[in-house]
């Protein structure tokens, strides 16, 4: 009944793969000493794979034989079909957390992801030792595509019913499968979007706030927000996953920032000097960077007072962004990047790509020809999270393009990959992959699931 209880054979032909050159370069005394090579990796001797179910229409081939050399430990996996060689069970388990490192980084997608997470606790254990910022270049995030809802006018703006939210996250690598997920359905009435962090969807409806698992469908009710009448909230992100004991939620509204801490039961409220309105909050290099509304770049502290403060950037030569649509922060690798569309009757529809050079006195966008082995991936809602993917031919992904969802739900094509420097229009005729601002309902979007940080471990 396919999904996620088949085989997953490119990840397992890549591990085989490592493991055959490690194994190669071993010591002959040190492979004599671990004993005799084992060969797992046949039908009695594969990890199964578990995790939710996905939708597919394929049948994967039969995996192909692995030898590696036995390592002793004290740890057992028992996630492994029975076999009558105890050995060929400890050989998956007992593999080193620096070498299941290095196997990790050769994952090509989230589907590779959850077979190794769900091969046996130890080597689970190993995805939650894994660097966390390496996640975001290894394999591309997943395609959340949005039903559409009716509004229902309430409290002077625009909330939509939660409890009829659906939507289906698709991996760009294996486009076969999908998973449908809707919202929990005793959840308050009526919510609005702030935006989508480490996995969560975050919503509000006046003093209501809820955290939304995008893959699982689970909820977090926060406490209640006491905030006076006329304090809009527009946006809200996550500092750190929500499993880290150290992970808080930021609210802003035009005149303040609301800080709420993981295990705590209230919110902390710290007043704005002047008003300030973020089209978009990224974290890059254990900063807090947003782009203001006129396009001006700020930096968000919280230590050791929070304060909001505008960076000094001077713009290269003949650069404007912004004339037709908000342009988007995305980090890329060592690079904080600006992604802006400028569509005028010469360019129809270009992307340009700036680069935040902090290096030079004072700081300065510079412009960027070519992404070389880089794919970049913008959300329709600029609270929506971006993402960047390194080497993106791995999973037959394209470098030097800007994947962008479409904002139709009739769309034939979920996505389209735009090459820097190629006008959109000539990619599609229709306008729906670009739309500019704010929504107050979940559009179509780019995420990682929580479980990528960690979350359950």
């Amino acid at each position: 009944s396919g999904g996620w209880r088949r085989r997953f054979p490119l990840m397992w032909r890549s591990i085989g793969a490592f493991l055959r050159l490690f194994v190669a370069v071993l010591p002959t005394d040190l492979t004599k000493k671990r004993g005799a090579p084992v060969a797992v990796g046949t039908q009695t001797g594969v990890p199964r794979p578990c995790s939710h179910r996905w939708s597919s229409r394929r049948r994967h081939p039969p995996l192909g034989e692995v030898v590696v050399a036995e390592w002793p430990s004290k740890k057992i996996c028992h996630c492994l079909v029975s076999t009558s060689a105890s050995s060929e069970q400890r050989v998956w388990a007992d593999l080193p957390d620096s070498l299941l490192h290095l196997i990790i980084a050769l994952l090509s997608s989230f589907h590779d992801l959850l077979a190794f997470t769900g091969t046996c606790h130890s080597w689970r254990a190993a995805v939650f030792s894994f660097p966390l910022s390496i996640y975001a270049f290894v394999f591309p995030p997943l395609h959340l595509k949005a039903a559409w809802r009716k509004a229902n006018r309430d409290c002077g703006t625009w909330y939509y019913l939660l409890s009829n939210y659906k939507w289906r996250l698709c991996d760009p690598v294996r486009t076969d499968l999908s998973l449908r997920r809707s919202a929990p359905r005793n959840a308050p009435n009526y919510m609005r979007y702030l935006g989508c962090s480490y996995g969560h969807l975050i919503f509000s409806c006046l003093e209501h706030l809820l955290l939304v698992d995008v893959y699982t469908g689970t909820k977090v009710k926060l406490p209640k927000l006491q905030a006076n009448s006329g304090c809009a909230i527009y946006c809200g992100i996550l500092m750190a996953p929500l499993s880290s004991s150290s992970s808080c939620l930021l609210l802003f509204s035009k005149s303040s920032m609301f800080q709420w801490r993981v295990g705590t039961n209230s919110w902390t409220e710290y007043p704005f000097v002047s008003e300030q309105l973020f089209l978009q909050i990224v974290l890059f290099k254990g900063q807090m960077f947003a782009m203001g509304l006129t396009h001006t770049l700020k930096t968000i502290s919280l230590a050791p007072q929070p304060s909001v403060q505008e960076v000094d950037v001077v713009w290269g030569e003949d650069l404007v962004v912004g004339l037709n649509y908000d342009p988007w922060l995305v980090v890329c690798g060592d690079m904080l990047l600006m992604v802006d569309l400028v569509d005028d009757l010469i360019s129809n529809g270009t992307f340009q790509v700036l680069h935040f050079d902090s290096s030079a006195e004072p700081a300065k966008w510079t412009k960027m020809e070519k992404l070389e082995n880089w794919a970049l991936f913008v959300s329709l809602d600029r609270r929506s999270p971006t993402f960047s993917c390194m080497n993106p031919e791995r999973w037959g992904g394209k470098s030097n393009c800007i994947y962008v969802p479409s904002a139709s739900k009739d769309s034939d094509e979920p996505w389209i990959a735009v090459e820097l420097g190629q006008a959109v229009y000539s990619t599609t005729r229709s306008d729906s992959y670009i739309l500019g601002g704010r929504s107050d309902q979940l559009e179509s979007l780019w995420v990682l699931p929580s479980l990528v940080y960690g979350v359950g471990q």
